[in-house]
């Protein structure tokens, strides 16, 4: 016992020695509670759309019927080799893609969502988009995920980032189940700029200090909306439009052409690949 309190002060002038020359390597920042930045997921977070490997981790599950996959197969064909997002061809290959939760539980879905992330996403994500979000994150300001793909997937993505959150399509739900319909349709083309409106309004954001990153000329008007927008892995148009504008342009991606979906295994969710995988090559094709 003697020896244990005579050895107490030294251990309290170590600690205290220790304290007072530890120096500060990393300022934590102060939170810039005004400004945010809002990211575009498919092709400008992760390589992919979203939606499609969503699709695709339910065909592997067994939650396709040939009816369904039919018809987001013959959706996405016509949205990609028409090379064109017209809302029409949105809606349809997005409520196609949607329209497979209906009937199943919320809870249930989500716990799927977060295996299909890890399965079939985490792995597809930008590095380079990464470190663009993280720097605003390291700034004090806070970082969300704007996008058409289902919220709760994309509010997923955010949580494995590190980000603040998301803002995605809404499905319906009754009583903790899907119904199989959206609530105000899809978040695509103008209503993006007005869900970050509504969210600047809420949570007391200066939109002309906020930032906005996509790869598509579909998002020029969220592009607009932000005091600072970013192109990233841009199509032709949206480069070009960048450049008369000046906004910065990142390109993450290696070679002149880029695989944005992968060819799976045969079966079911070979189908919908193939679907992809052949508009995104006639789309290239005719934008080369």
């Amino acid at each position: 016992m003697r020896r244990h309190s005579a050895r107490q002060p030294d251990g309290l002038l170590a600690a205290r020695a220790a304290a007072a020359a530890a120096t500060v390597g990393h300022a934590i920042p102060a939170p810039d509670l005004r400004a945010a930045a809002f990211f575009d997921v498919d092709n400008t977070i992760m390589r992919g759309a979203s939606i499609y490997y969503f699709a695709r981790g339910l065909a592997a599950r067994k939650m396709f019927t040939s009816v369904d996959l039919a018809r987001m197969t013959y959706a996405q064909l016509s949205l990609r080799v028409r090379g064109s997002e017209h809302a029409g061809h949105i809606d349809s290959a997005r409520e196609a893609a949607l329209a497979f939760v209906a009937g199943h539980e919320v809870s249930e879905i989500v716990r799927l969502c977060e295996e299909i992330y890890d399965e079939t996403m985490a792995d597809r994500i930008w590095e380079g988009a990464r470190e663009l979000a993280q720097r605003h994150l390291d700034a004090g300001q806070r970082v969300w995920l704007v996008t058409a793909t289902p919220t709760e997937l994309a509010e997923i993505m955010a949580r494995r980032l590190g980000l603040t959150g998301a803002l995605g399509t809404v499905a319906e739900s009754v009583d903790g189940v899907y119904t199989g319909r959206l609530v105000g349709g899809l978040l695509h083309g103008l209503a993006k700029p007005a869900a970050m409106a509504a969210l600047a309004r809420r949570e007391g954001l200066d939109l002309t200090r906020c930032a906005a990153y996509s790869d598509s000329v579909n998002d020029l008007p969220m592009l607009l909306l932000a005091g600072h927008p970013h192109a990233v892995n841009p199509d032709s148009e949206l480069r070009a439009e960048a450049r008369r504008r000046g906004w910065p342009v990142h390109d993450f991606r290696t070679g002149r052409r880029v695989a944005l979906v992968a060819l799976p295994a045969a079966g079911a969710a070979g189908a919908v690949a193939g679907g992809f995988a052949a508009g995104v090559a006639l789309r290239r094709r005719r934008s080369a």
